[in-house]
C-alpha cells in the first residue's frame, strides 16, 4: 500500500528535501492571495486617481515608487506554475542527507567572483560622471576630513580675520576648521584622494562587501545561500548608488559585514584571534558612523553577554564552544580604543573631550536639526547668528505620528533599494511562517535589521530616499531573500517544480525593475538615480569650470550669494588649508560686507556670483 506523507511521524511530515518542510501548500496559497490582493489593490488606487493616472500614460507605466505594476503579471502567473503540483501525492517525503560543507577554496572562488561583479557595476554606473564633482553636501565634507588628515592634521585653524567667510555646509568652522564627521570615513578616504581617485574607494569597499557576504551566508546555512546573496549584492539598486557617493556608508557597512562574519565564527571558536577581528571591524564601523555600529551590534553583543553569563553554548554549535574572558577582553579591547580616539579628536578640534564636532555644529548652525522628540521646538530656543536659517527650517518637528511615518517608509524604502518590496516582502513572510527553524545566528541577523531601525526612530528625517540611515540593513536583507530561496526551492522541488521557475520570474523582475529601463514602460531604478544625480553634479562641474577658466590668468576669489529657492546645493567648498588658484567664500546679503572682504585679499581677482541667475559680476572692475 502506498504510504502518503501524512500517514508518516511528525517528525518525518515536517522534513523534506532540505531537512524540513516550510508551510503548506494552504499557507504558501494564502501568502500568494495576499500579496496580489495587495499589488492589485495598489495599481486600482493609482489608475483610478486622475493625477496619477495622466502621469503614468504621458509617461512611463511603472516609475519611482509606483513599482508594484510590474510583479501583477507574474503574480497572477502562480497558479499556471503551481499545476500539476504533487501535493498529496501517495509517497513518502524522505529527508535529504545533510549536503557536505563547502570548501574554503570553492567560497574564495565565489567570493571573488561576486566581489569582481560588485566593483564593475559601480565602475559601470560611474562613467557618465567621470571627471565630476560629487553631489551631497556631506560628501565634500568627507572630502574636506580626507585633505586634513593627509596634511598631517585633525584640524586647520579658521580665517582669523572673517571666519564666517569660508563657512560650508557640516564643516565646523569655529575656531578650528574641521569636518563635523567621525573621523573613520576620512581615514579610510584619505588613501584614495592621495591616489587621485576617492570614487576608487567606494567601489572597492562595495567588492569587499559583496564578497564577505558569501562567507556570511557560507556561515549562516552554507555556500548556496552566500552565493546567492553575494550576487545579489553585486546587483542591488542601492549598493550600486551608494557606491558613487562619497558618505560615510560604504566603509561602515564593509566594516559591519566583517563584523558579522566574525562574530559568526566566534559562535563555534572560542578563538581570542576572532574575538579581535570582530571588535576591530565593529571599532572601525564606529569611528564611521556610531548610532549604526551600535544599532547592528546591539543584538549580538546582549546574546555574547547573556551566553557568557549563563556559560551555555548556541545548540546549533559544537558542544562547549562559548565565549570565553580571553575572547571577550579581545573584542572589547578595539572599542575601548576607539572610543579613546574619539575623546582625543574631540579635544583637538572642540576643545573638550566630551563634545563632538558633530554635537557643536548642529548647536552653531542647524539646532532644529538636532536628534530627538520635539527637535524643531527644542532648536528654535537656541537659536544663534550663525544659524543657517534657511536650511536650518528645513526640519520638521518629531512627533510620535511623523516618527510611524518615517519607520514605515525607511522600511518601504530599504525593501525596495536593496532588491524589492515584494520580493523582500516574500521571504520576510517565508522567515515568519517557519520562524522556529531559523537558528539563532539567522534571528540575530534579523534583530540587527529591527535594532538599527529602532536607533534611529528618534531623527525627523526619513533619509535619503526615505532609506540612508538604515542602508546598511541591505546585506542582511539579501541574506535573507537568499536563504529563503534556498529553503523555498527545496519544498518545491519537490511538491510543485514549475514554482522553481516562477521564483525564477519573480527575481527576473525584480532585477529589471532595479537595473534596465524599458521604455515607455520603466526607468530603471539605478537609472532614475543616476539622472537625479547628474544635475546637481553637472552644475557644480560646471561652476568649477567657470571658476578655473577665470583663475587662469592669476588666482581669484568668488563670493557666492546663497539661492534662497535651493537649500539643496552650496557652491562654498574649499580645501582646508584655504588655497590653491580658486578660493570660494559665503557673501550672505545684509549680514556680508563684500567691499571689506575682498580687500582681505589683495592678491587675488573677487568675483561675484548669483546661482540663482548664474550671474558672474566682476567686483574689479
Amino acid at each position: 500500500m502506498a504510504v502518503s506523507r501524512q500517514d508518516l511521524p511528525p517528525a518525518s511530515r515536517a522534513s523534506g528535501p532540505a531537512g524540513f518542510r516550510l508551510a503548506g501548500w494552504r499557507m504558501q496559497a494564502a501568502v500568494w492571495g495576499l500579496c496580489t490582493l495587495a499589488v492589485i489593490a495598489l495599481e486600482a488606487r493609482r489608475w483610478t486617481d486622475p493625477e496619477r493616472r495622466t502621469a503614468a500614460l504621458e509617461g512611463r507605466l511603472f516609475d519611482g515608487a509606483e513599482d508594484y505594476g510590474p510583479f501583477l503579471p507574474i503574480l497572477l502567473a502562480a497558479p499556471i506554475f503551481w499545476a500539476g503540483s504533487r501535493r498529496g501525492a501517495a509517497a513518502p517525503f524522505p529527508d535529504e542527507p545533510p549536503a557536505a560543507p563547502a570548501s574554503t577554496s570553492a567560497t574564495l572562488v565565489w567570493s571573488v567572483l561576486t566581489a569582481g561583479l560588485a566593483f564593475s557595476a559601480s565602475l559601470l554606473f560611474a562613467r557618465p560622471f567621470a571627471g565630476m564633482p560629487p553631489a551631497i553636501h556631506d560628501e565634500f565634507s568627507y572630502l574636506f576630513q580626507a585633505q586634513t588628515f593627509l596634511a598631517g592634521r585633525l584640524s586647520f585653524p579658521s580665517f582669523a580675520p572673517l571666519p564666517e567667510l569660508f563657512d560650508q555646509v557640516h564643516v565646523l568652522n569655529e575656531g578650528r576648521f574641521a569636518s563635523r564627521y567621525f573621523p573613520g570615513t576620512g581615514l579610510w578616504l584619505a588613501p584614495f584622494v592621495a591616489l587621485g581617485n576617492p570614487w576608487l574607494g567606494q567601489w572597492t569597499a562595495n567588492a569587499l562587501i559583496a564578497g564577505m557576504v558569501v562567507w556570511i551566508g557560507r556561515e549562516l546555512s552554507g555556500l548556496r545561500t552566500g552565493a546567492i546573496a553575494g550576487l545579489l549584492c553585486a546587483g542591488s539598486p542601492g549598493l550600486i548608488v551608494y557606491s558613487n557617493r562619497l558618505l560615510a556608508h560604504q566603509p561602515t557597512l564593509l566594516a559591519l559585514v566583517v563584523f558579522l562574519w566574525a562574530m559568526l565564527r566566534c559562535r563555534r571558536s572560542p578563538s581570542a584571534g576572532w574575538g579581535l577581528l570582530a571588535g576591530t571591524a565593529l571599532a572601525f564601523a564606529m569611528l564611521c558612523r556610531p548610532m549604526t555600529a551600535a544599532g547592528v551590534a546591539l543584538p549580538w553583543g546582549v546574546e555574547w553577554l547573556i551566553r557568557l553569563e549563563r556559560g551555555s553554548a548556541d545548540p546549533s554549535a559544537p558542544a562547549g564552544v562559548r565565549p570565553r574572558w580571553s575572547q571577550t577582553l579581545a573584542l572589547g579591547a578595539p572599542l575601548v580604543a576607539a572610543g579613546g580616539l574619539m575623546l582625543v579628536c574631540n579635544a583637538a578640534i572642540t576643545g573638550s573631550p566630551w563634545r563632538s564636532p558633530y554635537q557643536v555644529y548642529t548647536d552653531t548652525y542647524t539646532p532644529r536639526h538636532t536628534f530627538g522628540f520635539n527637535n524643531v521646538v527644542r532648536g528654535a530656543k537656541r537659536l544663534g547668528p550663525k544659524t543657517l536659517d534657511n536650511y536650518d527650517r528645513w526640519a520638521e518637528n518629531l512627533t510620535p505620528k511623523l516618527a510611524a511615518r518615517n519607520v514605515g517608509e525607511r522600511l518601504i524604502s530599504s525593501l525596495r533599494w536593496s532588491l524589492g518590496v515584494i520580493p523582500l516582502g516574500l521571504a520576510a513572510a517565508v522567515v515568519l511562517i517557519d520562524w522556529r527553524r531559523w537558528s539563532r545566528g539567522w534571528r540575530l541577523v534579523i534583530a540587527s535589521i529591527v535594532s538599527l531601525h529602532a536607533a534611529h526612530v528618534p531623527y525627523w528625517f526619513a533619509g535619503i530616499e526615505g532609506w540612508h540611515y538604515v542602508f546598511e540593513s541591505a546585506p542582511m536583507w539579501l541574506l535573507l531573500f537568499a536563504e529563503a530561496a534556498r529553503r523555498m526551492s527545496a519544498v518545491w522541488s519537490w511538491e510543485a517544480p514549475g514554482m522553481r521557475w516562477w521564483g525564477g520570474g519573480l527575481l527576473a523582475t525584480a532585477l529589471a525593475v532595479n537595473l534596465v529601463s524599458i521604455e515607455p514602460l520603466w526607468r530603471s531604478r539605478v537609472d532614475t538615480a543616476r539622472v537625479e544625480a547628474m544635475f546637481a553634479r553637472a552644475r557644480y562641474a560646471q561652476f568649477r569650470r567657470k571658476a578655473a577658466e577665470l583663475a587662469a590668468e592669476g588666482p581669484i576669489i568668488v563670493f557666492v550669494e546663497p539661492d534662497p529657492a535651493d537649500r539643496h546645493m552650496d557652491y562654498v567648498t574649499n580645501p582646508p588649508s584655504l588655497d590653491g588658484p580658486v578660493l570660494v567664500a559665503r557673501a550672505i546679503p545684509d549680514r556680508t560686507d563684500v567691499d571689506a572682504a575682498r580687500r582681505l585679499f589683495p592678491d587675488r581677482r573677487a568675483w561675484l556670483f548669483r546661482p540663482g541667475s548664474w550671474q558672474w559680476i566682476d567686483l574689479d572692475r
